[in-house]
């Protein structure tokens, strides 16, 4: 029987503010749950605006604990009512001082399974994260939940393969890349590097980019979200590049193990040359 994984992801306007913008989050995974998604994830910090198109220090009240501040609970709680696996990618206050860009995983249960901490901080026009985030210190995990193999890449990450290689090392099924980039820096890039990444490590990936204009800066986020499995292919269409949307897809993860028997590229690994990769 083949092992159909049905997935949803959100790509979303800013409303205002943070009450506003998570019951808008709560009631789009409610609608997911009743299409029978099984697994959601969220845009990059996706109960806050993108604040940092500005480095101004009123910006570091939107971090909270993970998993003890209230909108990991608060997910927690909404896991628990619709029995899907919820990637919430959230501000991190660590302690005074130490700054994540974080995503918690949480179970179809509602228990907190752990978190991925954003590795590539960029520090470029309208996209000031060196002034907010540390560079995250807690490698590449793999959650095991209630639909498979579930990583997480954050946003910037993916223009770096070696993190995308290493979740696939550590097996996973499924990544989630939470996003925020706009409209004329990256738009060519978005429907080339996560297909080819799907491609390279052989698993399916959900790529969220937010949508529209915030009242921080000038950036156009352009949504286009979309689902990729691992010979590139989008699974169904693309989401709108101007409104908020919904996507649920039937991911068949059978296709994972085909594509990884009929391709090898597991198998033809040279690490015993790749030294040179990782000397400063």
């Amino acid at each position: 029987m083949a092992q159909v994984v049905r997935a949803a992801l959100v790509q979303a306007t800013w409303t205002g503010d943070t009450e506003s913008m998570i019951a808008k989050h709560e009631e789009h995974a409610r609608r997911a749950a009743a299409q029978g998604a099984q697994i959601i994830g969220f845009q990059e910090v996706f109960n806050a605006p993108y604040f940092c198109q500005v480095q101004e220090p009123e910006h570091y009240r939107w971090a909270e604990a993970v998993p003890g501040g209230p909108t990991v609970q608060r997910m927690q709680a909404l896991a628990r009512e619709t029995g899907m696996v919820i990637v919430v990618p959230v501000f991190e206050l660590e302690s005074e001082g130490f700054y994540y860009n974080t995503a918690a995983v949480i179970d179809a249960d509602g228990s907190y399974l752990g978190k991925y901490r954003k590795h590539h901080i960029p520090q470029v026009r309208g996209f000031w994260e060196k002034y907010y985030f540390r560079p995250g210190n807690l490698g590449f995990p793999v959650f095991d939940t209630a639909v498979g193999r579930i990583g997480v890449y954050i946003c910037y990450d993916r223009h770096f393969p070696e993190g995308w290689r290493e979740l696939g090392l550590n097996g996973a099924q499924l990544v989630y890349n939470p996003s925020a980039t706009s409209r004329g820096l990256s738009g060519y890039l978005w429907q080339l590097e996560q297909p080819a990444s799907a491609v390279a490590n052989e698993y399916f990936v959900a790529a969220i980019n937010r949508v529209g204009q915030e009242e921080y800066g000038d950036n156009d986020f352009y949504g286009t979200s979309y689902f990729v499995d691992p010979r590139g292919r989008f699974v169904g269409e693309v989401a709108s590049d101007k409104e908020e949307e919904l996507l649920v897809r039937d991911l068949d993860f059978d296709l994972i193990k085909e594509v990884r028997d009929q391709w090898a590229f597991y198998r033809d690994r040279r690490p015993d040359a790749y030294g040179g990769l990782v000397q400063p």
